[in-house]
């Protein structure tokens, strides 16, 4: 029997979908300018949009709550370039392989940073801060460790991190990958997926409905609008509750 004839007979596992689903990357448009989506995520907030990925059947989209806001954000919305690293005494290459991604960073990126779980490191301080403002970057998420942190408070620049310390990355980890899906808490972040960053947090809105999501986000904040108008009337629960309103 060749060895065709026996993968029939016995029936090889069919990962093919498997595959698609894990490693394929979107590049659907939207109807309306990039920037006017990302525009109009931004006058929004991550429980909004969150309340909305739930209509979609989507329930673990937020990054972890360790991950916290440098400061008490507004929303920033950005188009998904991710990076992943890992725990490495390797340092050659480093340099080199970080500038290449660097040199694909551009407008309206917001970087998210898988680090493996490394707890010794920081993978984005000062230099990194100042150069991705310099290329239009939104904001950075860091599920690890960064530095210098007045000098990314100077720059008045978005980062989402879990944790601060003064070790630098090099001789401690290693940038292995970068726009290729991760994995974060559970959450699935792919190279252009829509990530937005605020006071709650970081949540993830894949790009292949983010129009959509945007579109009924906006009428729940004109319901929100309505409520808190009943509510600041003094309606009761229960006439709020009769006209559809919720709490």
């Amino acid at each position: 029997m060749s060895t065709d004839q026996y993968k029939k007979e016995v029936g090889m596992m069919n990962l093919d979908k498997l595959i698609a689903a894990r490693e394929s990357v979107s590049a659907v448009g939207f109807p309306i300018p990039e920037d006017e989506l990302l525009s109009r995520f931004e006058q929004l907030y991550t429980g909004a949009e969150n309340d909305v990925l739930r209509e979609f059947c989507l329930l673990d989209q937020a990054l972890p709550g360790h991950i916290l806001p440098l400061r008490e954000y507004r929303t920033v919305a950005g188009f998904a370039f991710t990076v992943k690293s890992a725990p490495n005494c390797k340092i050659t290459g480093e340099m080199e392989y970080r500038t290449r991604m660097l040199d694909e960073l551009g407008t309206n990126a917001f970087v998210v940073w898988d680090t493996t779980g490394d707890a010794k490191a920081t993978l984005w301080g000062g230099v990194m801060t100042a150069t991705a403002k310099g290329l239009g970057v939104k904001a950075a998420c860091i599920d690890g460790g960064i530095r210098d942190t007045h000098q990314i408070l100077e720059a008045d620049f978005p980062v989402f991190y879990k944790y601060r310390i003064s070790n630098g990355s090099l001789g401690r980890c290693l940038i292995t990958h970068y726009q290729i899906p991760i994995r974060i808490g559970g959450v699935d972040i792919k190279p252009g997926d829509v990530v937005l960053g605020d006071i709650d947090g970081v949540l993830v809105v894949p790009r292949t409905i983010a129009y959509e999501v945007l579109a009924r986000a906006e009428e729940i904040r004109e319901n929100e609008k309505k409520i808190f108008g009943w509510v600041a009337e003094g309606r009761s629960i229960h006439d709020i509750t009769e006209r559809g309103g919720y709490f």
